[in-house]
């Protein structure tokens, strides 16, 4: 319940709308290459929405991937609920020259 109450928080905190999108994407961590794949939900400039496997152990701070972009996204977590996360973009970076997609 708790991080339910944190999303509708952060939400009415967001200045700009989040446009619904899906999208795929990877959350990568450097650590040996690895990386997670998950699904982009809606976006803005300032962060998203990722639906990734429920029992999946995301960070706090990692680099979004979205192939369809072509960039990589600094990521923080702001909320977690179930399979959703909710990032905060904190910069951009190219794609790492190790990733595959």
């Amino acid at each position: 319940m708790a991080e339910v109450a944190e999303e509708s928080k952060t939400s009415e905190q967001r200045v700009e709308h989040r446009k619904r999108v899906i999208k795929g994407a990877s959350i990568l961590m450097g650590v040996k290459n690895s990386e997670i794949a998950c699904v982009v939900r809606n976006m803005n400039s300032g962060g998203a929405e990722l639906k990734v496997p429920a029992e999946t152990r995301v960070p706090e701070e990692f680099l979004l991937y979205v192939p369809l972009d072509g960039t990589g996204y600094r990521c923080r977590v702001r909320w977690r609920s179930g399979d959703r996360i909710g990032v905060m973009f904190t910069g951009t970076e190219p794609k790492p020259h190790w990733h595959y997609g």
